[in-house]
């Protein structure tokens, strides 16, 4: 009896491993989801680059990697954004050097005023050996950094008085970058620097917290800062690079196959980008007049005094980003 007991239970487990190996699930690729973004609102040539990006990536990959797009500062603001690609729980963006700079600070030689006479040359540094040393560098905070995009040169805006030379700065409270050399900047210039995220710079001017503000002129439109500012001077004091970045925790659950066609994306993305933010200048300075807003040149031999007044920057900064970096980049300039 017990041995035919012993046989029925044996067969019994012959049929439950027969049954359960017929069941096992099979294993299927699983879709990389890739969310990017930044503060930029979609109408802006940074967040077309993102989508152009995403196009790319998601043909390239035959949609192994999905991108999804978050502009007008879902993501939270630039700070948040960077502290995301760290944990991993945001994948990429693109955001200006001066926020990079407080997680990595030598990428803040290129926020150094006055630096680039024109996009030709900053283009010449940014997409050459001292550019890509400075990508590379990034990724000890986290960052893996593929190309560099274009944010506009920026331009002062106030909503007291016309401003056409260095005295007429001065006194001004001016919001800035959330960097600390831009509000070195603006406090050489003999104004009442306040750093201030995007997210809160049309509440800060409405209320009168600040009276104006530095920005592409393409920010002014896109943020709807004609509603609160009558009086810009192009100043082009600071080119705004703005890295695209992938966040390293991502970066590393990526195949080789992947990570190229991430990193050809990122560059063609770039050139698209910039096309457009070159198109935004023009296209912003109509808008703006078409608002009211009074568009003003510099004075001659103004500016020449705006860089004697922020000479100091780059005593202090110098420093900073190391005598032999900061010399590199300015022979690179030249």
């Amino acid at each position: 009896m017990k041995k035919i007991i012993c046989l029925a239970l044996i067969g019994c487990l012959i049929l439950l491993v027969g049954c359960s190996s017929t069941k096992a699930p099979v294993t299927k690729d699983v879709v990389k989801v890739m969310k990017v973004g930044s503060v930029n609102p979609k109408s802006r040539a940074l967040s077309q680059g993102f989508y152009k990006f995403q196009e790319i990536v998601e043909k390239e990959t035959g949609g192994s990697i999905k991108v999804e797009v978050y502009p007008d500062g879902v993501l939270g603001d630039d700070r948040r954004t960077l502290e995301g690609l760290q944990l991993g729980s945001i994948q990429g963006t693109s955001v200006s050097t001066g926020p990079i700079a407080s997680f990595s600070p030598s990428i803040g030689v290129f926020d150094l005023p006055f630096l680039f006479k024109d996009r030709e040359t900053a283009y010449k540094v940014l997409d050459g050996a001292i550019g890509q040393e400075q990508l590379d560098s990034l990724a000890k905070s986290g960052f893996i950094g593929l190309a560099y995009w274009e944010n506009g040169f920026r331009h002062l805006s106030n909503s007291r008085k016309e401003v056409t030379t260095l005295e007429d700065m001065k006194g001004l409270k001016i919001r800035t970058l959330e960097s600390a050399i831009h509000v070195d900047i603006w406090k050489a210039l003999g104004t009442n620097a306040t750093p201030m995220s995007m997210s809160q710079l049309y509440t800060g001017l409405e209320q009168k917290v600040v009276d104006g503000q530095e920005n592409p002129l393409a920010n002014l439109q896109a943020n709807k800062l004609d509603e609160v500012q009558k009086f810009v001077t192009l100043t082009g004091h600071v080119y705004g690079a703005s890295p695209f970045l992938v966040s390293k925790v991502f970066w590393d659950t990526l195949n080789e196959g992947e990570k190229a066609i991430i990193k050809k994306a990122a560059l063609e993305s770039r050139d698209y980008e910039r096309k457009l933010a070159q198109a935004e200048d023009k296209v912003s300075s109509e808008y703006l007049t078409s608002k009211g807003i009074i568009i003003s040149e510099l004075k001659p031999g103004e500016k020449e005094k705006m860089r004697e007044a922020v000479k100091i920057i780059y005593e202090k900064y110098g420093e900073t980003y190391g005598a032999e970096l900061t010399n590199k980049v300015l022979t690179a300039t030249k």
